[in-house]
């Protein structure tokens, strides 16, 4: 759209109410222009049919985009809104999730470990959160795929250790020496959800948990009488 029409029309600065500078143009402003160049165009140079015609169609054009994308504001609102609700129903469930870190609170820890392939010798190694090994883990032969395994929490001298953080971390090879991919994963019963972040936070004991980082879900074992 041309301009330099309206910029007679409008007149010194002094004679317009003053507004919010703003690169962005908005329906209103547009039929504002638009408005503005056909009242002052010349009479001897009307403006063509054709250009008013493709003005015309470039504000249907902007009043439809800003209608989707209020309309897909309201779906991603109504989205988010779903999926917390659909993860509230976590609360009380039996997770799997990745990790290298453990809570440990004066009991045994069961664990999940997962390799990629079969290895023939498969070692856990517990550091404390000063970075000390404090227990290692010989795991044995194991086949891919996941597997459990316990850590009664002590050190490797029979020791029980204090409650706290520590990191657990799984390496696993054949005997020609070449590795398997290994991963560990803890289980636990979700016991909150917290939403002060972009994505929903699954609480687990005293851990955060990402939702990224659950591998399986599953109802709670029964305890038995």
């Amino acid at each position: 759209m041309q301009t330099n029409t309206i910029t007679q029309a409008t007149g010194s600065p002094s004679d317009t109410p003053s507004t919010t500078a703003t690169n962005q143009l908005g329906k209103d402003q547009f039929l504002r222009l638009l408005l503005a160049q056909l009242a002052n165009q010349d009479p001897t140079k009307p403006v063509d049919n054709q250009a008013f015609i493709a003005q015309l169609a470039q504000f249907s054009s902007l009043e439809q985009l800003q209608a989707v994308g209020k309309k897909l504001d309201m779906m991603t609102v109504a989205q988010a809104s779903s999926n917390q609700l659909q993860v509230t129903g976590l609360v009380g469930k039996e997770v799997v999730f990745r990790t290298d870190v453990l809570h440990l609170e004066g009991k045994p820890l069961t664990l999940q470990g997962n390799l990629s392939g079969r290895a023939d010798s498969v070692v856990a190694v517990v550091t404390d959160s000063n970075g000390k090994v404090v227990r290692t883990m010989a795991l044995g032969a194991r086949d891919a795929g996941p597997f459990d395994f316990t850590w009664d929490g002590r050190d490797d001298s029979g020791s029980t250790l204090p409650p706290g953080d520590y990191h657990v971390a799984i390496t696993a090879g054949r005997v020609d020496g070449s590795p398997v991919e290994a991963e560990l994963r803890s289980r636990g019963t979700v016991d909150s959800v917290i939403f002060d972040s972009t994505t929903p936070v699954l609480m687990v004991g005293t851990q955060r948990v990402n939702l990224s980082d659950v591998s399986a879900v599953s109802e709670p074992p029964h305890p038995v009488n």
